[in-house]
């Protein structure tokens, strides 16, 4: 273990500083969230607007994970660069820029293209945060200040699906005119433009992490964000955290893409975790309910009305139980929060699959009869408490603090872009999944969660209580 954790000096108890400033940058959380979930509500206007079949709308709709992928593994390197705060802020531009854009395309095509801008930016963040939370957060609390990454998403998620249902209403239909002539659906895109600069705005403000500063050897600047963060109150104490960063970033290498490999399949095993973390996160698949949910409500018979307002309940439940993840996840360890997780979507999944095998009807006139409909509701919402609960925030918690600092920028890179081209293959696939029947692509998102159950007992590592200086390739 760290000795600076032994340091007479080092308060007990995170100070509301590190708070702040943890969720600020979390707030690029908040955009990714936001920015994902948005398009839930364009669905249907999109693509009568621009006359799109299925496989189109699956692209539009998961163009901007493309996008996503390139800025996860960009990120690392230029976190490594030019700093995690900067970084941050180069993300907040591509997020504004591609909310003003999408609120004001022409065709498809230029949607796709401010899309993978946007999606850049939200890959950008979704590695930023995490590591920089790490990077600030004493070890006692830093499952909780982590999770706050994961909150913010599901609050992101939320507050889109509920402007995207305040804007239908009040407009009358997503493709409808509303404000200045734009259609409402127009509007859902451009509301991601308030949240963007907020969080500009806020990133200026916030300390650079202390160990980007020690790997740069600017430890004046170190010293004093490690005083006024961590509240370490004797020089001794800071002195020493300072020794064991430098020591832990100094032991082999320096940040690059060769520091990963490793005597099995060309990585080291941590990095591989990390992945497949990322991967099965995502093979549950818990994004066709935040991008599709109106769509999927709609298609069995619910008014649009409805499907909305079925899509924002949902969101609740989502943010609700997020907020139960962090009162335990320093607490239970994110291991045990993991496994529970898992068996508990294999099950909702596997019910969901056995509700849509008993639809009736195809296309605009698929139904779920009886009290199908209504078990269908209740399994989904339990799917997303247990995701909610678990691989939600358990992975983003992991993947933000398991890495050994020498690697962690380059390897959180590593782990996120696998983990949107993950979302990019269940996203994509879903329309077409659909057409072939909702009880099949349900239970091969059961089977999916079985196998994370097996991953997470064999291979995932518990972290809890761990500084960041004692991990392990």
């Amino acid at each position: 273990m760290s000795t600076v954790s032994a340091v007479d000096g080092l308060q007990p108890q995170a100070t509301m500083r590190v708070l702040l400033i943890s969720a600020a940058a979390a707030l690029g959380g908040f955009l990714f969230g936001f920015d994902t979930a948005v398009i839930n509500g364009t669905v249907n206007a999109v693509r009568g607007d621009f006359g799109l079949n299925a496989g189109a709308v699956g692209f539009v709709v998961s163009c901007a994970l493309i996008g996503s992928a390139l800025g996860a593994w960009y990120a690392g390197p230029l976190a490594d660069r030019i700093g995690r705060v900067r970084t941050m802020r180069v993300a907040a531009v591509l997020l504004a820029a591609s909310a003003l854009g999408s609120g004001l395309v022409f065709g498809a095509w230029d949607l796709i293209a401010w899309r993978l801008i946007g999606g850049i930016g939200v890959g950008v963040a979704s590695v930023i945060a995490p590591t920089y939370i790490a990077e600030v957060s004493p070890a006692h609390v830093r499952g909780r200040l982590g999770s706050l990454q994961q909150l913010a998403i599901v609050l992101g998620i939320f507050l889109a699906l509920l402007s995207d249902a305040w804007l239908a209403g009040a407009a009358g239909g997503a493709s409808q005119p509303f404000w200045f002539g734009l259609a409402a659906w127009r509007w859902m895109f451009l509301m991601e433009l308030v949240p963007a600069l907020i969080y500009g705005a806020l990133v200026l403000g916030i300390p650079e992490s202390p160990r980007y500063l020690v790997a740069k050897g600017r430890t004046d600047e170190a010293r004093t964000v490690l005083q006024q963060v961590l509240g370490i109150a004797s020089a001794a104490a800071i002195d020493q955290k300072i020794r064991d960063i430098d020591a832990s970033l100094h032991s082999q290498y320096h940040p690059r893409l060769r520091d990963l490999r490793g005597p099995r399949f060309g990585l080291l095993p941590v990095v591989w975790i990390g992945i497949g973390l990322s991967v099965f996160q995502q093979f549950v698949g818990i994004n066709v309910i935040f991008y599709y949910s109106s769509t999927l409500w709609h298609s069995v018979g619910f008014s649009e009305a409805d499907a909305f307002s079925i899509t924002v309940a949902t969101s609740i439940v989502n943010v609700l139980v997020t907020l139960v993840a962090i009162s335990l996840v320093d607490r239970v360890g994110r291991k045990p929060l993991l496994m529970i997780g898992s068996a508990g979507m294999a099950v909702t999944l596997g019910l969901m699959a056995l509700c849509f095998s008993q639809s009736v009807g195809n296309g605009d006139q698929l139904t779920l009869p009886g009290h199908w409909g209504t078990l269908a509701l209740v399994a989904a919402n339990l799917y997303v408490v247990f995701f909610g609960l678990s691989w939600g925030p358990m992975v983003w918690v992991l993947l933000g603090e398991m890495f050994p600092n020498r690697i962690r920028a380059m390897a959180m890179a590593v782990a996120a872009a696998a983990q949107w081209l993950a979302n990019f293959a269940i996203t994509s696939s879903f329309p077409a999944l659909a057409e072939l029947g909702l009880s099949f692509a349900y239970a091969l998102y059961a089977g999916f969660a079985l196998l994370s159950l097996a991953f997470v007992v064999y291979a995932a590592r518990e972290t809890n209580g761990v500084e960041l200086e004692d991990m392990r390739d």
